[in-house]
């Protein structure tokens, strides 16, 4: 509907007044005729009032005669007219062209430079980068060589493994996603011990070099030293420092507690709904409609839409339009049994998607209780994994 509005806007159109004793029959004519009329607004019994677009209101002529109303213009409105007006007031078109003319210019150029995806890499390094690479805001899009410049990016700065650009707008918008950092191995000639991961309860230790100090069935916490490279003897005025190696199993335990409520709120759209347009000129905006929602419980879909393009290049013009449609909360009670499967199963995939390359399961145990209509399911799984790292001897 806004669309069909903005582009009568752009044709042009007239606000008439028609009066006669045959209102009803002019409308229906002007439908067969194919004259498109909107707004129509019925004052009394012989008076109403509507819009109709320039080349409809031509064609009114016919419809008039037949039926004997009078029609007048009460206001002429649109794009057509406005060009009328400023061919007398040449100042003002001279003005306007040259509004559009800068905001033409001025959007041809990239203002701001928006990174995302980095977590560890700090955003400084990247935009200084940009910057080395005489990318900053100001720049003309004509001359940002995108595809030259995620390769430069892959090549030059470490730990990125992927990177996309795009100009949206003003805006250069940079995603990065970041590789993930492994540890660098320990050189088999620098000494260091195999300690724990993680707790666990040993079940195989196999020193091939160093000295195990932990056994079978012992209780060890993350950190500690389970074979160690520092080799002590009576006959050795120095502690022997050597490179561990070897194979440390170890039981662990994967737990996860989840909650789920046995009466679930769920919301139920009623059909109603309240529109609020927005009008965003850059990052300036301005509600055509500022009330407030209308309704207590309420969802919100947005959807945005450009308004103006010229000469290839968008205008930072577009209108959004925010539907907020009324939902009622209504409380549906779950099947228990089924809601425990679902849980179960859920907790027993997140947990396997944890474990480590080579994990074997040995248990699983599945307990619930219900506290305050809230179902708890707690997954516990049990399995044999290599729990040693080698870390440096200082």
């Amino acid at each position: 509907m806004l669309v069909i509005r903005i582009w009568n806007y752009f044709r042009g159109y007239v606000i008439i007044k028609i009066e006669g004793l045959t209102l009803e029959r002019f409308i229906n004519l002007s439908i067969a005729k194919g004259i498109y009329l909107w707004d129509i607004v019925r004052y009394d019994y012989t008076t109403l009032e509507a819009k109709v677009g320039l080349k409809g209101f031509k064609a009114l002529r016919e419809v008039v005669r037949r039926v004997g109303c009078r029609v007048y213009i009460i206001e002429k409105k649109g794009f057509p007219f406005l060009v009328h007006k400023l061919k007398y007031r040449k100042m003002l078109a001279f003005g306007f062209a040259i509004a559009v003319g800068i905001i033409v210019f001025l959007t041809s150029f990239i203002w701001e430079i928006e990174i995302i995806g980095n977590k560890n890499i700090d955003r400084k390094l990247i935009i200084d980068y940009l910057a080395k690479m005489d990318v900053k805001p100001g720049i003309s899009k004509s001359e940002v060589d995108i595809p030259e410049l995620k390769r430069n990016i892959l090549r030059d700065i470490e730990n990125i493994s992927f990177v996309n650009m795009e100009i949206i707008g003003t805006k250069l918008l940079v995603e990065v996603k970041e590789r993930d950092v492994i540890p660098p191995a320990i050189k088999e000639d620098v000494p260091c011990n195999i300690v724990a991961k993680k707790k666990a309860v040993i079940v195989k230790i196999i020193a091939k070099n160093g000295k195990s100090i932990v056994e079978k069935g012992d209780i060890v916490k993350k950190g500690q030293v389970l074979i160690s490279g520092i080799i002590e003897d009576e006959k050795l005025e120095n502690p022997l420092l050597v490179h561990s190696d070897g194979t440390v199993l170890g039981k662990t335990l994967y737990v996860k507690e989840l909650e789920e409520p046995i009466i679930k709120k769920v919301e139920e759209e009623t059909g109603n709904y309240y529109l609020v347009r927005e009008i965003k000129v850059g990052n300036y905006s301005l509600l055509l409609n500022n009330n407030e929602i209308p309704y207590k419980n309420y969802i919100e879909d947005k959807k945005s839409k450009k308004l103006i393009r010229i000469l290839g290049h968008e205008l930072p013009l577009e209108i959004v339009i925010h539907k907020y449609k009324e939902v009622e909360i209504i409380k549906v009670k779950q099947n228990i049994d089924a809601l425990k499967k679902m849980q179960s199963v859920k907790g027993v995939q997140m947990i396997m998607d944890e474990l480590p390359e080579g994990a074997k399961v040995v248990s699983k145990d599945v307990n619930y209780s219900i506290e305050d209509n809230i179902l708890v399911t707690r997954v516990s799984i049990e399995v044999i994994e290599e729990i040693g790292e080698k870390q440096k001897i200082h």
